[in-house]
């Protein structure tokens, strides 16, 4: 794979000399030095010296007439991740804001992540949270990114499509947010040809095949265009234009439709001089061909969320063909290529950078609310993903304000679209006038308002269908905090009433004894172990006797004559309100040694003291219990065991009417044949204590057919 062309510093320099004050291109050619000394000896995977990269990189930031503090930043931008050199030599070779410039583009490689994806999410943050407070981190980004999809076909597979995923997934929506289409049609296409090879190519072919075939009707409509512009005295121009491959693959997978259905592939674009001038040529091509009904879009009154700005039509054209007609002026044009980067290409004179300014500054706020609200940066790279992928719906605040949303956004999406603070509160809305439920679908044109109350919070199914990554975030971080407090007061509420009746007080606990405790549940502060106790992880009895100086053990009950029990033990009868569950997998019945587990959502957990499935009693100390039967307990204790018998008619009955003849109950029975000649009965009986069933058992082996009985245990 060839790469783009090679350019010297000098290519560099003499083309800054054209927007650029003698002085800067000046401080530009020492960034250069400093970083050719910093980088030298290094080269990347193709073998040429790493200083390329950097150059080829200001370069095309260069091309979008960046200021010079930018251009520096973008030659420097590798030095603090791949040399020895800190921010602070930047701070001092040059000034404070191209260090912070370089170092928002640094990934984090000082610290240790659990996974790639996790690293990966971190530096994004840092990079995203960076261009909150200066825009030209992620246009230095978007360029380094660029050059190196420009010369990937040197790494090895793996690495091609894993770059690519991420730039298809990340860096392309971010420059289309941003309205910086050249950038992003140009990494759709690299990110598309690495990740899916195979696909690029068939859809390439089949673009050309068609180009071929529709090159004359595009020319008979081009030239109708221009003689209708001609006769009406309007100035303009009329160009061909193809849509990207990606964005007709996308088109494709999400609409699931064929290629021969496609009908915006080629089109027709009208420049023109002023903003009336497109309504007059609109009203010019309608009068030339149809338009088809329903495929007309004013971009101009009601721009996209990156400022994108163009009337778009579809045309029923010769042979009836639709063909989509882009109508703008040539400062729309200028600012759908460059979108925010013509704020400092075309600042002198021209306003056409505005919308895409103003849109990008309202979403770097959202960015900075997402933060707040996200838990950790993965979550955080997750909403960002979700909002930057944006198929908008345009909506009315009651004072006319346009607000752009996802498309599938709802009245809760609006409300936190307009601040936090009213999507916390919001319990109902206005569509048009018309009362409506907050999980109504927007569509564009509705006029929304919405109702608060003082007291409301957010609902945790209010997730099941927000869109945006702003309210989703927003929703998590309030529930989030909210349940915290709400289990901590929980939790000191039943902490202190198990600790009532052992004459104490959570405030009045040993500190040394409370900072003992906390050490080995390993959490870091009361706060926590209030919340572990609300949220029902952890047993209030079972602190509170840590706490007064116990062991996590409890009282017996009063001795009963003839009771083997051994003092500070817990009876299964009478445990003060806890819940009681015998575990499934050994069931113990009275008569058994046994242990006990404290199991959040399921209380006290009793299992017989050789089962498996207790494992270290050790590992699990402070919800350990010990714990006996009472003397008498009441009521039939579920048991499995397996009967083995000959296989003979009758033989099922038999041992059935066994079982019941000791008294008990047969809740289950299942039958498994063996070899033909013997079946494995399985019975799940009703037993009162070790002693029943021990009779149970008996009585069954004096059956003639009964060869093996076994009690179950999984």
């Amino acid at each position: 794979m060839s790469g783009p062309p090679r350019y010297l510093i000098s290519d560099l320099c003499a083309y800054l000399e054209s927007y650029l004050p003698p002085e800067q291109v000046s401080e530009v050619y020492r960034a250069y030095l400093f970083g050719a000394e910093a980088h030298e000896g290094q080269k990347r995977k193709s073998g040429e010296p790493y200083i390329y990269h950097p150059l080829a990189v200001a370069r095309t930031l260069g091309e979008m007439r960046m200021d010079y503090k930018c251009l520096i930043a973008a030659l420097l931008h590798d030095v603090i991740e791949d040399t020895p050199v800190s921010k602070e030599d930047l701070s001092a070779g040059f000034d404070d804001e191209i260090a912070e410039l370089v170092d928002g583009v640094s990934k984090l490689s000082q610290i240790d992540f659990a996974s790639r994806a996790e690293a990966q999410a971190a530096s994004l943050q840092k990079m995203l949270l960076a261009m909150t407070r200066d825009i030209r981190v992620i246009l230095i980004k978007l360029a380094d990114r660029l050059h190196n999809m420009r010369t990937m076909g040197v790494m090895r597979s793996e690495a091609r499509r894993r770059i690519s995923r991420e730039t298809l997934e990340i860096f392309a929506p971010i420059a289309n947010r941003l309205g910086i289409n050249s950038i992003r049609v140009e990494l759709e296409e690299l990110g598309f040809s690495h990740y899916w090879p195979w696909r690029h190519l068939v859809l390439e072919r089949a673009v050309q095949k068609a180009a071929g075939e529709r090159s004359e009707l595009l020319a008979t409509v081009e030239t109708a265009l221009k003689r209708r512009l001609a006769q009406e005295e309007i100035p303009g121009e009329v160009t061909g234009r193809c849509k990207n491959l990606y964005s007709i693959y996308r088109k494709m997978r999400d609409k699931r439709r064929s290629f021969s259905d496609l009908v915006d592939v080629f089109g027709l674009r009208v420049t023109v001089d002023r903003v009336d001038t497109c309504y007059r040529v609109l009203g010019q091509v309608h009068n030339l061909y149809k338009p088809v009904p329903g495929r007309f879009k004013d971009y101009i009154a009601i721009p996209k969320a990156n400022g994108y700005q163009s009337l778009h039509t579809v045309l029923f054209g010769p042979q009836g063909v639709p063909i989509e007609i882009q109508i703008r002026t040539a400062a729309m044009q200028r600012s759908a290529e460059s979108g925010i980067a013509a704020h400092w290409m075309y600042k002198s004179g021209s306003q056409s950078s505005a919308p895409a300014l103003a849109l990008a500054n309202e979403w770097l706020q959202n960015l900075l609310d997402m933060q707040r609200s996200a838990g950790n940066s993965v979550e955080f790279l997750e909403h960002v993903k979700v909002d930057l992928f944006p198929d908008e719906v345009y909506v009315f605040t009651p004072k006319g304000r346009i607000l752009t949303l996802k498309r599938g956004a709802t009245v809760v999406d609006f409300a936190y679209a307009i601040h936090s603070d009213i999507g916390n509160t919001c319990v109902a809305a206005r569509i048009d006038r018309r009362m409506a439920a907050l999980n109504t679908p927007l569509r564009s044109g509705q006029t929304v308002e919405i109702i608060t109350a003082p007291g409301a919070k957010p609902n945790p199914s209010w997730l099941n269908f927000v869109v945006s990554g702003k309210a989703r975030a927003s929703i998590r971080g309030f529930l989030k905090n909210l349940k915290q407090l709400e289990a901590e007061a929980l939790g000191r509420r039943l902490l202190n009433a198990e600790l009532a009746g052992l004459g104490t007080e959570v405030d009045r606990v040993d500190p040394v004894r409370l900072s003992v405790y906390l050490e080995e549940a390993g959490l870091p502060e009361i706060a926590a172990l209030l919340a572990e106790i609300g949220l029902g992880n952890r047993s209030p009895l079972l602190v509170a006797r840590r706490l007064a100086g116990g062991d996590g053990e409890l009282p017996a009950p009063e001795h009963a004559p003839g009771a083997d029990l051994h003092p500070h033990r817990l009876a299964i009868r009478g445990t003060e309100g806890m819940v009681v569950t015998f575990a499934r997998c050994c069931r113990p019945i009275p008569g058994d040694p046994i242990a006990a587990l404290f199991s959040p959502g399921r209380g006290i957990v009793v299992h017989r003291q050789e089962c498996r499935n207790l494992g270290s009693l050790e590992t699990k100390r402070d919800k350990r219990l010990q714990v006996e039967w009472a003397p008498e307990p009441d009521g039939d204790f579920p048991v499995e065991i397996r009967v083995e018998i000959n296989n003979r008619r009758g033989a099922l009955a038999m041992v059935a009417a066994a079982i019941a003849e000791q008294g008990s109950n047969i809740e289950n029975v299942q039958s498994k044949d063996r070899d033909g000649m013997t079946t494995a009965l399985e019975f799940l009986v009703g037993v009162r204590s070790r002693r029943h069933l021990a009779r149970i058992m008996r009585r069954l082996r004096q059956i003639p057919l009964v060869i093996r009985i076994v009690r179950v245990s999984r």
